[in-house]
């Protein structure tokens, strides 16, 4: 291979993101974007809100245009990745056609948790992950009475209040006791509960999915584990994602909640290394290894895995987790990771949809939720990437202001 190549195997946001920041970083080998859906790579977050909802077109959804590619000597191949041959530094396509490789990216993602539910292959039912997904769902939403949501994570939430926002009866199946628990604490859930059930959505908590119910070969109703038949014309169901590990498996590399890597994005083979959705990394933000689903966890780590590609000095990865959802008029903004949170302290006005939310674990801030105050989120950013000492004393304190005292512990230039 006389060239130096660089195959990304995935062309969502994390390997799209790595062939930009090759770029941008001055590699100038060549760079294989290889990605199994049709069109140009996209991105994925308003699929589930503003796309749904008609506001914006599918060609501002894609990250650049075709020129982009061109202009930047990016070869995007649609295709799907079938094999890696670690020794001969080569990958396999389903077209049979093999690639050699200098360095190989896994950014293969994840795909949707579909329920082993009897029904499930119903027409109307719909998981929302992908562009096609969205496509089949939004003609649906026109002619729609009624929708079961299962899951009460943020995008069954975010497709309940675009759903509820256009008139249609919207039942969230949950076998939690909240919703968005894994990710959010008590009082942001409650927040959100109150927020869902004010649009008109009825959520149910400790009911599961027994069975779709249809006639024709289309859904009309659910059955509850409960044993509740709820009527249904559309069904969407988001519990969870299920990481591409397949190939990496396949090719002998360790896989533990994802493809698992090192510090510094590599595998257990130094000439591949895997970002995104698909990896189990070691987090200097929480306790154990981690597996985040976010699109600034993607960018920022092929960001990372670029510039050590492109000759950068390597540095373990540490950027600070961030997270966000919008769901009706509420904006979500989550900095941190908030997991064994054992005490909170609440910023603002609950009612008013206004509000922050610090979460503290052994007495030290870990993660802030802010919803609808973007300058708390702001100022949460900076406060947890230096690591500024912040007792929930201090934030229990009247008149306390998150931006203010960022400000005034930021250290001088």
């Amino acid at each position: 291979m006389n060239t130096p190549t660089i195959i990304i195997a995935g062309a969502g946001q994390a390997g799209y993101q790595t062939a930009a920041s090759l770029r941008q970083e001055g590699w100038d080998g060549r760079i294989v974007l290889i990605g199994d859906e049709p069109g140009l790579p996209y991105q994925r977050p308003p699929l589930s809100k503003a796309y749904l909802l008609g506001k914006v077109p599918a060609s501002t959804l894609r990250f650049r245009p075709a020129e982009w590619y061109e202009q930047n000597r990016v070869e995007l191949i649609e295709a799907r990745v079938t094999a890696i041959q670690r020794g001969a530094h080569s990958v396999t396509l389903a077209n049979g056609q093999t690639l050699p490789y200098s360095h190989l990216v896994l950014a293969l993602g994840a795909r949707n948790r579909v329920p082993d539910r009897p029904g499930i292959d119903l027409d109307g039912v719909f998981g929302l992950r992908t562009l096609a997904d969205a496509d089949a769902l939004a003609p649906r939403l026109a002619d729609a009475r009624r929708a079961v949501v299962v899951g009460a994570g943020f995008i069954g939430l975010e497709f309940a209040a675009v759903a509820a926002a256009r008139g249609i009866e919207v039942d969230v199946l949950e076998v939690g006791t909240r919703p968005m628990a894994r990710a959010l604490s008590e009082p942001m859930s409650s927040a959100f509960d109150s927020a869902h059930r004010s649009w008109g959505v009825r959520l149910h908590y400790g009911e599961g999915l027994y069975s779709v119910l249809g006639t024709g070969g289309r859904v009309t109703a659910v059955r509850t584990t409960s044993g509740k038949q709820i009527a249904a014309d559309i069904v969407v169901y988001g519990i969870g994602v299920v990481p591409n590990v397949e190939l990496a498996s396949a090719a002998g590399l360790t896989v533990d909640n994802g493809v698992r890597v090192d510090a510094l994005l590599q595998t257990d083979d130094p000439d591949i290394s895997a970002i995104g959705d698909l990896v189990s990394f070691p987090c200097p933000w929480t306790t154990q290894p981690v597996r985040l689903e976010s699109v600034q966890n993607a960018v920022d780590q092929a960001r990372a895995v670029a510039a050590r590609l492109a000759g950068k000095a390597a540095a373990p990865y540490s950027a600070l987790p961030w997270f966000w959802t919008d769901q009706g008029d509420m904006k979500l903004q989550i900095a941190g990771l908030s997991d064994g949170t054992d005490n909170t302290v609440v910023l603002g006005d609950t009612v008013a949809r206004q509000f922050s939310v610090l979460c503290f674990r052994s007495g030290k801030l870990v993660a802030v939720e802010s919803c609808n105050r973007t300058s708390d989120h702001m100022a949460a950013r900076k406060l947890l990437a230096r690591h500024t000492d912040l007792r929930p004393e201090q934030a229990s304190e009247p008149g306390f202001d998150l931006k203010a005292f960022e400000a005034a512990t930021r250290p001088s230039a």
